[in-house]
């Protein structure tokens, strides 16, 4: 891939999951001048913010999955293969919070925990 983000090892994603989406866009868009783009996806919204019309960020609605989990801001990091990279995860004493599983037309991606508690959010794009 010739895109620096979807490179292995990149940061390439930042998402809020969040109980109120509307106050959070009115928040983010006033904050930081975003421009935000609303979509239709799996059966659930999703807004993409736009910074100088670069997507920057994601923000989407709580998950029934996430229980009583306080709102929080994720953050991606590019892999060759996320299921080996789960694997590897394992091996180096961290947890899978959330099993590989596939975003529609996007890619697959897991919730890690590394040995300190600290997570983070692996994906492997889809080629396009």
């Amino acid at each position: 891939m010739t895109d620096p983000m979807k490179q292995h090892g990149a940061f390439s994603w930042n998402e809020l999951m969040t109980r109120d989406v509307d106050a959070a866009k009115t928040f983010y868009s006033n904050l930081f001048g975003w421009t935000l783009e609303d979509m239709q996806t799996n059966d659930m919204g999703y807004t993409i913010a736009k910074a100088s019309d670069k997507e920057v960020a994601g923000i989407m609605g709580m998950p029934p999955e996430a229980g009583d989990m306080p709102p929080i801001w994720g953050a991606y990091v590019t892999v060759d293969d996320v299921e080996v990279s789960a694997k590897q995860v394992e091996t180096l004493g961290g947890k899978i919070l959330l099993e590989p599983r596939d975003i529609p037309d996007v890619g697959r991606f897991c919730v890690i925990c590394d040995p300190q508690g600290a997570t983070l959010s692996l994906i492997t794009y889809v080629n396009k």
